[in-house]
């Protein structure tokens, strides 16, 4: 009786197993490559190229790109957009005084004249017309005179700037129009800012308008540098030719590209967050870099209370490296973790979470599920990088890392 026992439980296990031929059957609808599958996909899987390829482009519309810029070769960012992020940001991006630009945009062009005269040109193709331009500045690097004070007389010279003018469209005489002058000390050395806003408002409203920029330099006795030889000596600035990078005329645009931060009193915060479908190759909790700026560490064994817990977006496995220059990523954190009955201080909870929590407690109501623990508190994170046109770009992005987590 036994040996037909094993014998009926070997039968039963062979029948339900299917043939080798059924299993390598390429018609069989399980097969990955069976024409109602034509994916490849196992077991409803998506393809993980396809996965990735769709998050790094959703994460491209959260920075407001459809693809990211072609950098080719090794670029240097000026100077002064480097001291500017590191003045709005941290090591790690994240803005220090959301009040301290006016607008969300600092983009900054390189004369692309190069000439040795006072004139300068700046592709703006790469300003979307739906930038408000809030403040446009020259900056023109004064060099140190090659004469000596002592053999003349002046100390200091009039600096003009002038918009380039189409006489044909403006029907007028007039080639130029007065942007900004001032006094400039002959003896000084170093950038000079001219506020030209008014020309390039008129730009983005016609792109043909831009003919370009010219500087007029003279004396106070009223005759323009440039006459004789020992004038040219006495004031210059740097042009693109004859001069290190570090010392090109530079345009630096102060624009707002119309976002606005979303509150959390306005939205719906128990959505998904943007990066939360994107694999964890490039985002990761556990990351050693971000070990030391773990505030809330997870216990271990059992189910946590709502906490703060990393959440690390690396840009250089994202394959961005290439074009973004500050930072190589940062800590979004995201939030994790039990709301349980009674919601404590620490919590953070609001005043509509805790009623939540009690109906919930109490089953007073059928399908009320505990508090969600979320981001109470989101801060905005800045980039440094190059646009398609490999001019330098430092854009502030809303609502980008978790500040803290609270019950809601």
């Amino acid at each position: 009786m036994l040996l037909v026992m094993l014998l009926g439980a070997l039968l039963c296990s062979a029948a339900a197993r299917p043939s080798p031929r059924h299993r390598e059957n390429p018609r069989h609808p399980e097969n990955p490559h069976h024409p109602e599958n034509p994916h490849g996909e196992e077991n409803g899987t998506e393809d993980p190229e396809e996965v990735r390829s769709a998050a790094i482009k959703r994460l491209l519309e959260v920075f407001g790109m459809e693809d990211p810029p072609s950098v080719h070769g090794h670029k240097e960012a000026p100077q002064y957009m480097l001291d500017l992020y590191n003045t709005v940001a941290d090591v790690d991006g994240v803005t220090k005084d959301p009040n301290f630009l006016e607008g969300n945009t600092v983009r900054s062009f390189f004369d692309k004249l190069r000439s040795e005269q006072v004139e300068f040109s700046f592709n703006l193709s790469t300003v979307s017309r739906d930038e408000k331009i809030l403040t446009a500045e020259l900056h023109l690097f004064k060099v140190r005179p090659q004469v000596s004070l002592t053999f003349n007389r002046h100390h200091f010279c009039q600096v003009s700037v002038y918009q380039v003018l189409d006489t044909i469209k403006t029907n007028s005489s007039q080639d130029k129009k007065l942007l900004s002058s001032r006094l400039v000390p002959v003896h000084s050395t170093g950038w000079e800012v001219f506020t030209i806003s008014q020309a390039v408002r008129s730009w983005m409203m016609d792109e043909d308008s831009n003919l370009g920029l010219h500087v007029v330099v003279r004396t106070l006795g009223g005759g323009p540098i440039g006459g004789g030889p020992i004038d040219t000596k006495l004031m210059r600035f740097a042009s693109g030719r004859n001069h290190h990078q570090s010392k090109q005329p530079m345009l630096v645009l102060f624009t707002d590209d119309g976002r606005r931060s979303t509150s959390l009193k306005s939205r719906d915060i128990f959505d998904n967050a943007a990066t939360s479908n994107l694999p964890q190759s490039f985002m990761s909790g556990s990351s050693s870099r971000i070990a030391r700026s773990v505030d809330f560490p997870e216990e271990e064994g059992g189910p946590t209370t709502c906490q703060r817990h990393p959440l690390y977006v690396d840009f250089e496995e994202i394959g961005w490296s290439g074009w973004i220059i500050s930072p190589r990523g940062y800590n979004a954190y995201h939030c994790r973790g039990s709301c349980p009955f009674p919601l404590g201080q620490n919590m953070r909870a609001t005043n509509h979470a805790t009623v939540q929590s009690i109906i919930n407690a109490l089953k007073l109501l059928r399908g009320v599920e505990a508090p969600c623990c979320v981001p109470d508190k989101l801060f905005s994170i800045n980039l440094l990088y190059f646009d398609d046109d490999e001019n330098v770009v430092l854009k502030q992005y809303n609502d980008m890392v978790a500040g803290s987590c609270g019950c809601h």
